[in-house]
């Protein structure tokens, strides 16, 4: 099978051969490296670079034969802040933009990397597609359940690579453990718990002012309708916001449920219910700040996931993580790369741990040396058809969980889930979640 990059490399070397007058095999070795490297090089346009961005265009622009040739963000002080990071690192400058939509009309831009607020995901991945990008993109893979699956008729219509950033799916030692796990080192694994603690401050009571002349407000909201431009939303409060947000659910969730569901090899569910609030402070935060979610298939399995943002409690000594409970035994994964595993009677009979330390609470760069193997992945893909570790299914089905958890949290009621495809069913209530109103321009269309 040829793939589109070796399509690209091997006409680039013709013309170049053609170029040369056919005298291409007069090359030293070094000179012919430097023209396949040229032509195998995938450059990026980063798009939304405050926090995660930042730290992903730095791990991106690392990598072997990666270049980036736009910054694209509303923030222009953040902006700058990474160009300028970008550039000690590769040499050159990349553009800025704060429409990214520029940088996708864009000839030297082949891939993109979305790391904006969660609204703006889906429709930044759907708009990269239509111009011919591929796309690596954070979690969660969309706002809400419609939106996931937009994108998976997108990458099939648009015959795109889409990774979605469940880095987790790339750690060695977490993929050797779920490996042990599937050859059923503990057994029959009937039942999952996911957890995760933080000690997150209150957000206040936000006062509508003026917009900050260094934030295109307008932008910055795109898929969502507008409101006023409030002093606590921008940059990371957004996430506790039903407008913008998601919560803690998809905000880390998503990277503890895509666990569970990877080790137990389950998909749709049947039935999903949540109970919780914002029970710590009286403030603006509008998602739960407490929350557990309860999944079951069919009876014959479940998991569950418990979310605590204003309470550090650790469980298993790690501040997130999940455990697998078997027949023959447990296999804990902590929130770094390593895993424990224990018989019935609770006895440590494996323990495989990462010198590479993690802090799952890093807004920024929680694991830089491990994720640069999901980025690598996502390379690999392009260039060569490697399959990847996240694809666009696998990313929507993790984040749908977590979305039916916030919906049933919402409504007040256990949901019923058709487990051929994940739709809810029969509760008008419910499915009015199932999309969202879109401001106009900002639609969300294949």
């Amino acid at each position: 099978m040829t793939t589109r990059r070796d399509f690209i490399k091997k006409t680039i070397l013709g013309t170049t051969a053609l170029s040369l007058g056919g005298s291409l095999h007069h090359l030293n070795a070094r000179e012919y490296t430097k023209i396949i490297g040229a032509n195998d090089r995938i450059r990026v346009a980063a798009i939304g670079v405050n926090a995660r961005g930042y730290a992903l265009s730095a791990n991106f622009v690392k990598q072997k034969g990666c270049e980036i040739t736009y910054i694209c963000d509303v923030d222009l002080r953040a902006a700058e802040k990474c160009a300028q990071n970008v550039e000690k690192i590769q040499g050159n400058r990349p553009k800025i933009v704060t429409d990214f939509r520029m940088a996708l009309d864009a000839k030297d831009v082949d891939a993109v990397f979305v790391a904006t607020p969660d609204h703006w995901h889906a429709l930044a991945s759907l708009w990269a597609m239509k111009a011919g990008k591929d796309v690596y993109s954070e979690k969660p893979a969309s706002y809400c359940p419609a939106e996931g699956e937009a994108l998976i008729k997108a990458v099939k219509k648009y015959k795109r690579v889409y990774q979605i950033g469940t880095q987790r799916r790339s750690w060695p030692n977490i993929v050797e453990g779920i490996k042990a796990l599937k050859k059923g080192v503990i057994g029959d694994v009937f039942f999952g718990k996911a957890w995760y603690a933080n000690n997150r401050a209150p957000i206040g009571k936000g006062k509508e002012t003026a917009v900050p002349e260094w934030l295109d407000w307008d932008f910055w909201q795109g898929p969502a309708p507008r409101r006023p431009y409030k002093d606590n939303i921008v940059h990371y409060n957004w996430h506790w916001f039903w407008h913008w947000g998601t919560g803690e659910a998809l905000n880390n969730g998503t990277h503890m449920i895509d666990m569970l569901r990877w080790g137990m090899e389950l998909d749709y569910p049947t039935r999903v219910n949540s109970v919780g609030g914002r029970y710590c402070y009286h403030d603006d935060w509008e998602t739960p700040d407490t929350q557990v979610i309860n999944i079951d298939y069919g009876g014959k399995k479940a998991m569950t996931l418990e979310l605590r943002s204003c309470n550090l409690q650790k469980i298993e000594n790690s501040t997130s993580g999940v455990i697998f409970y078997g027949t023959k035994g447990n296999l804990v994964i902590p929130s770094n790369d390593s895993y424990r595993i224990y018989d019935m009677n609770n006895k440590l009979i494996k323990e495989q741990n990462s010198k590479i330390k993690v802090d799952p609470h890093n807004l920024m760069n929680p694991a830089e040396t491990l994720d640069a193997i999901h980025i690598n992945n996502f390379f690999d893909a392009i260039r060569k058809g490697t399959k990847l570790h996240a694809d666009v299914t696998t990313g929507h089905i993790s984040t749908l969980l977590m979305q039916l958890g916030n919906i049933a949290n919402r409504v007040g009621r256990t949901l019923d889930i058709d487990p051929k495809n994940g739709h809810i069913l029969n509760d008008k209530e419910a499915n009015k979640l199932w999309s969202r109103k879109y401001q106009p321009g900002f639609e969300v269309k294949i």
